[in-house]
């Protein structure tokens, strides 16, 4: 009974572990990413605590307006998840070398202003579209479906607490396994027959003399 309980212990930690591995990596499989959503400003169609899968784009002519799109701001090392409101030709803008925040337009041979497309974006709980447009080589991921609340469980299964919980358990259940089975292995040797000592060789040599 007890050997039945630790290995139960040891079966549910690896296999809870394994999925919290085995969740993202199947989505990739399948071309897709998975985006734990960290605020409220695309409520109600997810909240904090959701996770978004996301798939690729491959030609900017996919992005229209009305979708859900993943995308990293320009100056930003953040992803914001919202709705583009458009999408236009604007001129190709690029950092104002020596500062932090201007930005100047690019100019072609002729000194004419380079045209790039770029998404205005806004968030569906929020009064106002987002303050800066968005080049379209930045987006990266469509909205494709949304799984409420998986967020807080993958996020605690990738952390050292989470991945500790699981696995901890699942250690010393197999270290008392190893216990078990040297207490049993005791048991059973205390429990053998004694054999027979072997016959005195010398005595039957000194009866044949």
């Amino acid at each position: 009974m007890l050997r039945a309980g630790l290995w139960a212990v040891v079966v549910a930690g690896v296999l809870a572990y394994l999925t919290t591995l085995a969740v993202p990596l199947w989505y990739q499989t399948q071309g897709q990413r998975l985006l734990l959503v960290t605020s409220g400003s695309m409520e109600p169609r997810f909240s904090a605590g959701d996770v978004v899968v996301l798939r690729s784009v491959t030609d900017p002519s996919e992005l229209r307006p009305g979708l859900v799109v993943t995308f990293q701001p320009v100056g930003s090392s953040e992803l914001v998840t919202h709705r583009i409101v458009s999408v236009q030709p604007l001129p190709a803008m690029e950092p104002v070398a020596g500062q932090d925040g201007p930005m100047r337009p690019l100019l072609n041979a002729d000194g004419e202003p380079l045209l790039q497309t770029y998404i205005t974006t806004q968030g569906d709980a929020n009064a106002a579209p987002d303050p800066d447009a968005t080049p379209v080589e930045r987006v990266r991921g469509v909205l494709l479906r949304v799984h409420e609340g998986w967020g807080r469980w993958l996020e605690w299964g990738t952390s050292a607490v989470g991945r500790a919980t699981l696995l901890v358990p699942a250690l010393v259940a197999l270290a008392g396994l190893e216990l078990v089975s040297l207490a049993e292995s005791r048991r059973r040797r205390r429990r053998a027959p004694a054999r027979p000592a072997p016959p005195d060789r010398g005595i039957d040599a000194l009866l044949a003399d």
